[in-house]
């Protein structure tokens, strides 16, 4: 067996990401927010960047109107015998701005973000401070605090919290018990049940049938069963009623009303305007650095200039290639955002106009063929990115959904059947609430057919209990 060297030739393809490509594909899935920090950072770190001087912002009309009066200018950059000013020139002076000057601001009221309430914590260790003076007593009171929930719930045992200090058992039980008795009553409680023993025996009503509710029935009352409940406590459906109610307006999340979720402000990256009869998308833009290629370092590529030698051209040609690349990738990721939200607004127009109920189904593939890219990319685009619609503002993922045949003929988005869901049970009689199988039958009705998992399922997603869980007896 002999072994010779041969030369062949062959032709393949491949899929080579370049690195502009890599970078425009990295912003895509940036928030505004994220990317005008990219922005910020690449300016510090490129010194061919920087940012246009807000005075010598023009909008795009007059910019174009000055590019025509000018005269054409010589070519004073001969890197590589290429003309950067024929390709880049609008990056290169200052009156470029592709940017839209539809002012569309919507921020939250000054009064939102300047007061702070007192935290759960914050309320508890200031009475606890108030209420011992006890160095030990004290440490564990912080040790509990600091292991409730924002319900207001204890999540660690006595016996993980005596391991701490350590501290004795006995201790840790009696500083408990001291913080039970603090404002809001039932907090630090370690289960539902103690919870509400706890609000009850504060108002008095120790011994009472409420509380034997509370220790030996919990589970009838949970599931409703009203007339067995009466029968074991040996009272009639109308004595048993005050009970029931009086158990029903104890709080069981006494910490939530000091840890209230707060609100979250989302700026959005499309404002959906209605010009005419038409909608529109307008990208907001508003936070993001203008970008420009500075002119100065832009000199130092002049081969002509004697005082510049090899290395600094090398140095200014790599960062003014970084520079162009970023330039022309934010440029790239403004106008997919754009053609991504256009085609979302041409497809759900029946949304803008009418609301949720005439979200129609979508899908990512839907609009990649609507404006000829991948379905990648658009799910790059729609991440983390809002939209402010006439029906207030929403994830743009929020408009890609499933479908469910009807036998209309068009399918109906899963959202539009659960608003349908909702609606209906919000409509029901208390006392006989639907079923399940009852609901499934009325959405029959109405053209759509649907599983009655499918329907318990969507029933979970909106956190809906069951019609035995709903029901009201009296």
């Amino acid at each position: 067996m002999s072994i010779s060297q041969k030369l062949h030739t062959k032709l393949v393809q491949k899929l080579i990401l370049t690195p502009s490509l890599q970078q425009a594909i990295k912003l895509l899935p940036m928030s505004t927010l994220e990317l005008s920090e990219l922005l910020n950072q690449e300016m510090v770190e490129n010194p061919m960047l920087e940012e246009v001087p807000t005075e010598e912002l023009q909008p795009v009309e007059a910019a174009q109107e000055k590019q025509e009066e000018k005269p054409t200018q010589e070519k004073g950059d001969t890197w590589d015998d290429q003309d950067y000013e024929y390709f880049f020139g609008d990056y290169l002076d200052d009156g470029y701005r592709p940017r839209t000057q539809t002012e569309v601001k919507e921020l939250p009221p000054i009064e939102n973000t300047l007061s702070t309430s007192a935290s759960l914590s914050d309320h508890l260790l200031w009475q606890l401070s108030m209420q011992t003076d006890e160095p030990v007593i004290r440490e564990i009171g912080e040790a509990i605090i600091g292991n409730l929930d924002d319900d207001g719930q204890l999540v660690a045992t006595v016996d993980e919290l005596a391991a701490m200090g350590p501290w004795p058992v006995e201790a840790v039980e009696r500083a408990l018990r001291l913080i039970q008795s603090f404002d809001p009553i039932g907090v630090a409680a370690r289960d539902l049940q103690e919870c509400l023993l706890l609000q009850l025996r504060h108002l008095g009503m120790a011994g009472t049938p409420a509380e034997k509710i509370i220790t030996e029935h919990m589970r009838l009352l949970q599931n409703h069963q009203v007339p067995e409940l009466a029968r074991k406590l040996g009272l009639s459906i109308d004595d048993l009623k005050q009970h029931i109610e009086l158990i029903r307006h104890l709080d069981p999340k006494p910490g939530s009303r000091l840890n209230p979720s707060q609100s979250q402000y989302v700026i959005p990256d499309v404002y959906v305007l209605k010009v005419e009869d038409q909608y529109v998308a307008v990208l907001n833009e508003e936070g993001l650095p203008q970008l420009r290629i500075s002119p100065v370092y832009r000199r130092l590529l002049d081969k002509g200039s004697s005082e510049n030698n090899d290395e600094t051209r090398a140095y200014v040609k790599d960062k003014f290639r970084s520079a162009l690349w970023l330039i022309k990738s934010v440029e790239q990721r403004q106008k997919t955002i754009h053609k991504v939200a256009s085609s979302i607004i041409n497809f759900q127009r029946d949304f803008l106009d009418h609301g949720i109920e005439y979200l129609r189904p979508l899908v990512l593939r839907d609009v990649a063929n609507d404006i000829g890219m991948h379905e990648s990319t658009v799910s790059r685009v729609v991440t983390n990115k809002y939209m402010h619609t006439p029906q207030g503002v929403f994830e743009m993922k929020y408009f890609f959904h499933s479908g469910i045949a009807s036998s209309y003929g068009d399918a109906v988005s899963s959202v539009t059947i659960k608003q349908r869901i909702r609606k209906i049970i919000e409509q029901e009689d208390p006392r006989k609430p639907l079923s399940d199988s009852k609901i499934v039958n009325i959405l029959q009705r109405e053209g759509l057919e649907l599983a009655r998992r499918t329907i318990a399922k969507y029933r979970e997603e909106l956190k809906i209990p069951t019609s035995n869980q709903r029901k009201v007896l009296y």
